[in-house]
C-alpha cells in the first residue's frame, strides 16, 4: 500500500522568460514528517513554495496537496495549509494578540484557537505587547502562531530562521519538532543550512538550478 503523501508534484515546471526557475520538479512529502527542502540562494526553493500556495502558475505539471489535484480553481484546498512565506507579515502597530485577531476573522475560525497557537508557539505572556516591541525571534513565532491559527495539516516555512540568533533558531527547532510529533503537522521547511535542517528533518531534498537532485531520508 502507498504511504499517504502530503505532497506530490509531477514534472513540476516554472520558467520566467528563458529561465527555468523549477524544472520537472518531482516532489513527494510523506504526511505527519518534517522534510527539509535544501539548497543555495536562487535554487529555487521559494519559487516551489509559491507554486505549492498557488501565488505562482506553473508553466507545466501538475501539484497534489493530501492526495487531491491542486488548481487555481480548487483553492478550498488552501484551508487545510499554514505558511510563512519570505517573512513574517505582521501589523507592528497592533499587539500579536490583535494580530491573531485580524486574521481568526479573516478566516472564520473559533476564538479560542487564539489561546491555543500562543501557547504552543510560547507568546501568552507577551501577547500583549506591541509587535513593534518584539525581537525577531518573537515575529517569527507569532507568524507561525497565525499560520496555525485554522489548525492546518500541512504548514510550508520558506527560510524561517532567517534573522535570527542561536537561541532564536534553538526554539524554532524545539516548536517545529513540537507541532510535528504532537500535532501530527506536517512541516515543509526550506533552508540553505543544512546543518540546521539535520537537527530537524525526518527526510530531505536537495534542489539546485530548478532541478531536484535528491530526495529521501537524511542518513
Amino acid at each position: 500500500m502507498a504511504e499517504p503523501l502530503a505532497i506530490e508534484t509531477r514534472s513540476l515546471t516554472r520558467s520566467f522568460g528563458s529561465r527555468l526557475a523549477v524544472d520537472r520538479l518531482e516532489l513527494k512529502v510523506l504526511r505527519g514528517t518534517i522534510c527539509g527542502f535544501l539548497g543555495p540562494n536562487g535554487a529555487g526553493k521559494t519559487t516551489t513554495i509559491r507554486l505549492l500556495l498557488g501565488l505562482l502558475k506553473a508553466t507545466a505539471g501538475s501539484i497534489f496537496i493530501e492526495g487531491e489535484a491542486f488548481t487555481p480553481r480548487r483553492r478550498p484546498l488552501l484551508r487545510g495549509i499554514g505558511a510563512v512565506v519570505e517573512g513574517p507579515s505582521l501589523y507592528p502597530h497592533l499587539t500579536g494578540e490583535e494580530n491573531l485577531e485580524v486574521t481568526r476573522r479573516l478566516r472564520g475560525v473559533s476564538a479560542s484557537h487564539i489561546a491555543d497557537v500562543l501557547a504552543l508557539v510560547d507568546l501568552r505572556a507577551d501577547a500583549h505587547l506591541l509587535v513593534r516591541a518584539y525581537s525577531t525571534g518573537m515575529r517569527q513565532r507569532l507568524a507561525l502562531a497565525v499560520a496555525l491559527l485554522a489548525r492546518p495539516r500541512l504548514l510550508l516555512l520558506d527560510e524561517p530562521a532567517n534573522g535570527l540568533d542561536p537561541s532564536g533558531i534553538r526554539d524554532l527547532r524545539l516548536l517545529l519538532k513540537r507541532m510535528s510529533r504532537e500535532q501530527g503537522i506536517t512541516v515543509f521547511v526550506s533552508s540553505h543550512a543544512l546543518a540546521e535542517v539535520e537537527q530537524v528533518a525526518d527526510d530531505v531534498g536537495i534542489i539546485d538550478r530548478g532541478c531536484l537532485l535528491y530526495q529521501g531520508p537524511l542518513r
